[in-house]
């Protein structure tokens, strides 16, 4: 088929190369000029294992451009809406600025019997508004939902190979066909088996959000029981294993520690808030307000026990700082629970080194008073407290008795519960983790 993607950020690049790799004709439409160039020339604008040889590969074939052009997508027949939704400036509800620019300029390009797809999380309601202006312009158009359920670092996978596929659409004559086009553009993924649902387009907008909210509360959920750990003597990584073995609970998500950032679960979860609230169901997602707050309360926490190990002041301390994107595989930096801490300490007075295999960049742009290196080596050099925020395979496999000939003093905060700390201890080091024991428990 003959597709376009208009947004191409991390969603419509990563949507756009895959959609060209499964044989269709793709063009991507952007409207930042040196973002087109560097995914023309098949340089990736972002960290995304995998999606650089993907995207070359595409581009290869010849069935993949990217333009500023609006008009080259006039011959596509089936149009996405990639781009983001940001939280509004000192509010909690969703910008829709972009999306609202990108329908504007899809219908000015539509022809009868073409499909627009909206990816882009969104406010319910968002989805049915712009069906009626899709075909308010070009009554003999259909507008259908495709929440993605992308995750940073495996987006390439999600994106062939989803754990299953929502379709939101109108109800009428014309909703079978409008299905029977959409299932042309994944045929391949229904073929090998992936799931569909097809439902309305608010709740096909629902499943989004209701799922990012599930699992900010379940992290916040084990955090809050970290909380209660450190106050009662408990080990919040033993408790999440226990509780993880019930299969109503799951194992998955219930790792402590500083808690989820990025820029999907914060801002969603705040623009579901306020959708809620503007459709007078406030109270049902009241919940959510002491999911944020347990998610924001880790960070301080973090800085209070690098205070505390410090003897009751960080001030004039060198502090090695391993991880600044708030996940591994990813140079995000967006509401980063790592780079947060960092710059809290940094202000408090401590001695700041941040290294990161990949976020460098975005971080030195976001906090460019922070002194950032290029390794785990550099930053550990001379520190007095070692805080592991995000966590990297790099920095979960090194060595600690290597790790300690390095450092002032051997102290370690394990941010993420990714260290083994009796391998640590063994070494040498103090170790402490939000939520776990001092020491390991008397068998």
């Amino acid at each position: 088929m003959k597709i376009s993607v208009f947004g191409c950020g991390y969603l419509g690049a990563v949507h756009a190369a895959c959609m060209a790799s499964l044989g269709h004709e793709v063009v991507g439409v952007d409207v930042i000029p040196e973002q087109v160039a560097a995914l023309s020339r098949g340089e990736a604008p972002f960290h995304e294992p995998g999606f650089p040889e993907l995207l070359r590969s595409a581009l290869d074939t010849g069935r993949l451009v990217f333009t500023t052009d609006v008009a080259a997508a006039a011959d596509a027949v089936v149009h996405f809406i990639c781009v983001g939704t940001p939280q509004r400036r000192g509010e909690n509800a969703a910008d829709m600025t972009y999306v609202n620019a990108a329908t504007e300029s899809i219908v000015g390009v539509l022809k009868p019997g073409d499909l627009v797809v909206g990816k882009s999380t969104v406010p319910v309601g968002t989805a049915t508004r712009l069906a009626d202006r899709v075909q308010e312009v070009e009554p003999g158009a259909r507008l259908m939902w495709n929440p993605e359920f992308l995750r940073e670092g495996h987006a390439v996978s999600d994106t062939l190979e989803p754990d299953r596929l929502v379709y939101g659409v109108r109800t009428g004559d014309a909703a079978a066909d409008t299905v029977a086009v959409l299932d042309g553009v994944y045929a391949s993924m229904l073929a090998a088996g992936v799931p569909r649902r097809v439902t309305d387009l608010t709740t096909a907008e629902l499943v989004k959000t209701a799922a990012n909210s599930f699992l900010a509360t379940k992290i916040s959920f084990i955090n809050a029981m970290a909380e209660l750990c450190e106050a009662a003597g408990g080990d919040v990584t033993e408790l999440a294993d226990a509780i993880g073995m019930d299969k109503r609970i799951g194992r998955s998500f219930l790792n402590a520690g500083l808690g989820f950032g990025g820029g999907c679960l914060p801002k969603d979860i705040r623009a579901f808030m306020a959708r809620a609230g503007e459709l007078g169901a406030d109270q049902a997602l009241s919940f959510l307000r002491e999911v944020d707050a347990i998610n924001m309360r880790r960070r301080v926490r973090m800085v209070d026990l690098a205070r505390e190990e410090c003897g009751g002041s960080i001030v004039g301390r060198r502090v090695a700082v391993l991880g600044a994107s708030f996940k591994p595989h990813s140079d995000d930096v967006r509401d980063s629970p790592a780079l947060s801490v960092a710059a809290q300490m940094q202000l408090q007075g401590a001695s700041v080194v941040v290294t990161d295999p990949w976020a460098i960049p975005n971080a030195s742009k976001k906090w460019p008073d922070l002194q950032f290196v290029e390794t785990a080596e550099e930053a550990l050099a001379g520190a007095e407290l070692v805080l592991v925020l995000t966590e990297w395979p790099e920095y979960v496999e090194l060595d600690p008795a290597a790790a300690k000939t390095m450092v002032t003093t051997a102290r370690v905060l394990d941010g993420r519960n990714c260290l083994d700390p009796e391998a640590w201890r063994a070494a040498g080091w103090r170790y402490r983790a939000l939520g776990r024991r001092d020491a390991p428990a008397a068998v």
